[in-house]
This record gives structure tokens, C-alpha cells and sequence, in this order.
């Protein structure tokens, strides 16, 4: 399987979460300028930033979600596979 790396929105620091809703605990937050791959996609709790309001979570490592909102992947819908 390909995995793709995007870039996340520029000047904001991403907080990375261990589901795909800001209920779950922050696990480590990215830096400025970070590009991070999306293994699969899953569908959560809303959210509205830089690249419009989506409620598609991108799986950027084992048990670690961040908004798609804010992962600039060129599209609105879904560019990876459904998280399992």
C-alpha cells in the first residue's frame, strides 16, 4: 500500500488525537510546517478549519487522528481508504 503525505495547514500547530473527535486526549501536537502521512480515513465529530468544515479524521499513525480540516489533501471527501 502507497501512503501519501500532506502538508498541514501553515502556521498552525495540530494538536494529534487517539480518536477521531477533540473529546479524545491530545497525544502529541505537531510542529509549524509538518507533512504527515494518511494511512486511512474515518469519519468523526465535525470540525471547521483552514480547508472548510469536514467531519473525515486522518489516521497519521497507530492510534493517532488529526482533523482533516486542517491536512490540505487537494480534496473534500475521502483520499485514503476507511479506517478499519
Amino acid at each position: 500500500m502507497t501512503v501519501k503525505y500532506y502538508p498541514v495547514a501553515p502556521g498552525y500547530r495540530l494538536n494529534v488525537r487517539s480518536g477521531p473527535s477533540t473529546q479524545y486526549p491530545v497525544v502529541r501536537v505537531l510542529s509549524e510546517g509538518a507533512t504527515v502521512p494518511v494511512y486511512c480515513q474515518k469519519a468523526g465529530e465535525w470540525v471547521s478549519g483552514p480547508y472548510g468544515t469536514s467531519r473525515i479524521w486522518d489516521n497519521i499513525a497507530p492510534g493517532q487522528y488529526v482533523s482533516d480540516a486542517y491536512v490540505r489533501t487537494g480534496s473534500d471527501g475521502y483520499v485514503a481508504s476507511r479506517c478499519a
